[in-house]
């Protein structure tokens, strides 16, 4: 607590505001509109803050029907658990909502029926919602009758503090206290009325609520509610109620700023605007700096560049602000967070739209690398980390994600992406100051590969994660049979990181004089590649096993796992083409993408989260490798199934994962129920299938680009890229299709940078 702060057990003072435990001061609650089905929600996302409502942009707090994830989240706190618009104690009734922009929702709803007093449709109600390091919200209410109306609009407000992972289900033994904020010259009063300090600013007449709550770790966290415009004319508990007097096609604006407070400073690490004007434009600014910054693609179908511009929206609204760095969070809401896979990953997709994602998650994730070994955070020496949190359970030692470093395959990932990203951008300075990290870990690497030859998991925390590769829910490593397998877990495709990351390094390390790095990890390598091959092949099923399990049999049932093997080079060439060809049987592929297990398994579910779904990251890095082996049909059916699958989602907005039935006909892909959206390796994918069919093979150390046969889909006849980065040189590069061949032309370049195209 700060220096300012008075506690005692039933009172505690913050910088002069006098708060007591809510059961000391009972309120009038205001009753919530129970809706009688489920409503589809709208999401916005501004760096660590997103609110989720329903489509009429209330977030109800009865929580039957309205989801268990709505609600304004900052530093996975739930700053908001209810926000409803009431129009004489009923709900609005919808006309049209977008959330387009991704960081502003707009909302246009009128009234129903109520009783003699007002006709329905009289009313239109205009909301406006913006988020930029606070939630703002005006309305404008316009009377669109003949005749003066006289009608009662209320806002109800409610604030649980919520730990994100108590949202998702977990269960605490004991929570914090709700506190209500009092004046203190009435802090004995039993009853709310004339108690609940609404305070007034005297130069502007601006009211407000504070809703606040003392976490077990004694930080006092705080919904501050301060009204603009039109004020309240009177309050009930945490209700706001007017009593507007509208005259015939009069319009009056209500509105207010809900600000995010720990200890009485901003929860959010971005600065708060003053007005909901001010927040837009700041957003628009700096969105606006984003897309001057990215390659701009686009191609000559409308909706195609309509899913396009959706993804470089999507990479600008998950960027999040770690320290002094920004990287995108995974996935909203569940993982709106650091995570290592995931960040590394979407950063190694998007290194053509932009490099300094993957610059900035290098360095973040190198600034939290393992130190030490503590079995409670499955945290060991050079190992990078699996996710990060902030909540109350992470402060309270409840969860062990501070960070949380159970990922077997983020650390050979962080150095492929080292390597990958010195390839397109040659920043020398970049590449020195990290090297000491990736020595680290390859450390880690090699002395986690000691005993088995190969990298491994078993999980050593309690609460940590069980498997600990990207397909990480406690189902999904089984074998043909269904079962499940028993740890150390030795999965195909992360040998193939290992593999990718010891070449790689290799011949940095020669770049770099240290010569016995060098010949050591390419020797190592090779080693790996010919005991993969051989402990790996299923030559009855003629594909490589899903993993090994702690007696080093095979996991052998059939995955989309080793798909990710292709484009690195692990493979014999032999093996390489049969795992290509099999991955495409109609056990596996449903039409607009790659199951995660094959629908003949005993364990397939075509709702199961990593038993029988459909990922678009999994499938774009499939792509890849069907591409690298020149199997561009396939490579090109499966970037056509994928954006078929995508221009038929909300907003154009790939999901996570969806069902995994077949596609017949004219059916649409079915929905993974809480699938996140937007989600970040799955607006990557986007990126990572345009990088696929143009082929761009960068290597800026030695001034090179070079384009290896671009083969554009049917659905497309050209496709440009503006402002596409390589090393020092900027440059415009346009492809068109005529029937099976596509050309490449150099529109523009700034900088010495060769370019050779090969066809």
């Amino acid at each position: 607590m700060t220096p300012d702060t008075l506690m005692t057990p039933d009172k505690i003072v913050l910088d002069g505001k006098t708060f007591v435990p809510a059961d000391q001061v009972p309120i009038s609650e205001w009753p919530c509109v129970i809706s009688e089905k489920p409503q589809p929600t709208l999401t916005v996302k501004d760096d660590d803050l997103f609110f989720i409502t329903d489509t009429l942009g209330n977030v109800s707090g009865c929580g039957l029907n309205d989801g268990p994830s709505l609600g304004l989240f900052c530093s996975d706190t739930r700053f908001l658990s209810r926000l409803e618009l009431q129009i004489e104690g009923h709900s609005p009734v919808l006309l049209s909502s977008t959330a387009d922009k991704g960081f502003s929702l707009s909302v246009l709803c009128t009234n129903p029926r109520i009783d003699d007093r007002l006709r329905p449709d009289t009313l239109g109600i205009r909301r406006e919602f913006v988020l930029n390091g606070a939630l703002f919200e005006e309305l404008e209410v316009s009377n669109y009758s003949t005749t003066s109306i006289s009608v009662e609009l209320s806002i109800s407000f409610e604030a649980d503090f919520a730990d994100l992972f108590e949202v998702r289900g977990y269960s605490r033994d004991n929570r914090g206290k709700l506190l209500r904020q009092v004046e203190d010259a009435q802090e004995e009063t039993s009853s709310l009325e004339g108690v609940l300090a609404q305070t007034q600013n005297p130069t502007h007449k601006e009211q407000s609520l504070s809703l606040a709550y003392q976490g077990l770790d004694n930080l006092v966290m705080e919904s501050r509610i301060q009204f603009q415009h039109r004020q309240p004319d009177t309050f009930k508990g945490y209700t706001a109620i007017w009593r507007l007097e509208l005259a015939s096609h009069e319009t009056q604006k209500l509105g207010y700023r809900v600000n995010l407070l720990t200890n009485n400073q901003s929860s959010s690490t971005v600065s708060a605007a003053i007005t909901l004007g001010q927040a837009k434009a700041s957003e628009l600014m700096e969105e606006q700096n984003w897309v001057h910054q990215i390659t701009q693609i686009r191609s000559d179908k409308s909706y195609f560049n309509r899913i396009i511009e959706r993804a470089e929206q999507d990479m600008y609204l998950l960027r999040q602000s770690f320290g002094k760095y920004k990287t995108v969070s995974a996935g909203v809401p569940w993982f709106s967070a650091l995570f290592g896979r995931d960040s590394i990953i979407t950063a190694s997709q998007t290194l053509m739209l932009n490099p300094q994602i993957a610059k900035e998650t290098l360095y973040i994730l190198a600034n939290y690398q393992g130190k030490v070994h503590d079995d409670r955070r499955d945290e060991e020496p050079g190992k990078m980390l699996h996710e990060l949190r902030f909540g109350e359970l992470a402060r309270c030692q409840e969860i062990p994600h501070t960070p949380y470093y159970g990922t077997v395959d983020a650390t050979p990932l962080w150095l492929m992406l080292y390597a990958e990203y010195y390839a397109w951008t040659h920043d020398g300075e970049t590449l020195e100051q990290l090297w000491s990290n990736a020595l680290q870990a390859m450390d880690w690497v090699d002395r986690s590969m000691k005993n088995t030859g190969y990298l491994s998991y078993y999980r050593k925390s309690k609460k940590g994660l069980a498997n600990q590769g990207w397909k990480d829910s406690g189902d999904c490593i089984v074998n043909r049979k269904g079962e499940l397998a028993n740890g150390p877990i030795s999965l195909c495709e992360v040998q193939a990181y290992v593999y990718a990351a010891k070449i790689r390094l290799a011949e940095i390390a020669r770049m770099k004089k240290r010569i016995d790095l060098s010949d050591r990890w390419m020797e190592e390598a090779r080693n790996l590649k010919l005991r993969f091959n051989r402990d790996f092949w299923m030559e009855d099923q003629d594909f490589c096993a899903l993993a090994l399990d702690g007696d080093g049999i095979h996991v052998d049932s059939i995955t989309s796992n080793p798909g990710h093997c292709l484009h690195l080079g692990i493979f014999t060439h032999e093996k390489a083409y049969s795992v290509a060809e099999r991955l495409r049987g109609p056990d596996m592929f449903n039409g607009w993408g790659i199951r995660t297990l094959s629908s003949l398994s005993p364990a397939y579910n075509p709702m199961g989260y990593h038993i029988g779904s459909v990922w678009p990251h999994d499938n774009s890095l499939i792509a890849m490798g069907l591409r690298s082996l020149g199997l561009i049909d396939q490579a090109l059916e499966l970037f056509e199934g994928l954006f078929d699958m995508t221009n038929q989602q909300p907003y154009g907005r790939p999901p996570e994962l969806f069902c995994g039935y077949e596609r017949n006909g004219d059916n649409a892909p079915v929905q993974y129920p809480v699938a996140c959206t937007p989600q970040a390796w799955a607006t990557g994918s986007i990126f990572q299938l345009l990088q696929m069919i143009v082929n761009l093979v960068p290597d800026a150390p030695n001034n090179c680009l070079r384009i290896i046969d671009p083969a554009l889909p049917e659905s497309i006849n050209r496709l440009s890229l503006h402002n596409l980065r390589v090393g020092g040189t900027i440059l415009d590069l346009e492809f068109e299709r005529s029937g099976s061949t596509t050309a490449c032309r150099v529109a523009k370049k700034r900088g010495n940078l060769r370019v050779v195209i090969e066809a």
